[in-house]
């Protein structure tokens, strides 16, 4: 089933300008739809499904060049000067990072919140 990209939008919970970014970023890919007398671009459901990934990798930290490297090495898989095991984690390591440094953040919002509640219980 192939979907305009107001469909598409609205599924991915994006905007038509953000596809057609990422379409012109080489992303994601439309064809011409059936019919010739229109300019309407379809999308297939694959689509849907890498502009899911790419919302999880630029919650990750994902740049827009990692994106677009990423993204390539996904459907071509071919080009022997890509380290892709390297790429990949090296991007692991980054999240984990991210992760572990989210934690310890959280904790530090914790720590502050039971802080400032007990604070307030004293001066009552």
């Amino acid at each position: 089933m192939n979907l305009r990209i107001g469909e598409l939008a609205k599924r991915a919970n994006i905007s038509r300008d953000t596809i057609r970014f990422y379409e012109k970023n080489g992303l994601i890919s439309s064809e011409q739809g059936d019919e010739a007398s229109n300019n309407y671009r379809e999308y297939s459901e694959n689509a849907l499904l890498t502009l899911e990934l790419i919302a999880q990798a630029k919650a990750a930290g994902f740049t827009l060049a990692e994106l677009i490297i990423f993204t390539s090495q996904l459907q071509a898989s071919g080009d022997v000067d890509f380290d892709g095991d390297a790429f990949l984690q090296q991007k692991i390591e980054d999240v984990e990072a991210k992760i572990e440094q989210s934690q310890l953040f959280l904790e530090t919002l914790k720590f502050t919140k039971e802080a400032l509640a007990k604070a307030a219980y004293d001066d009552i």
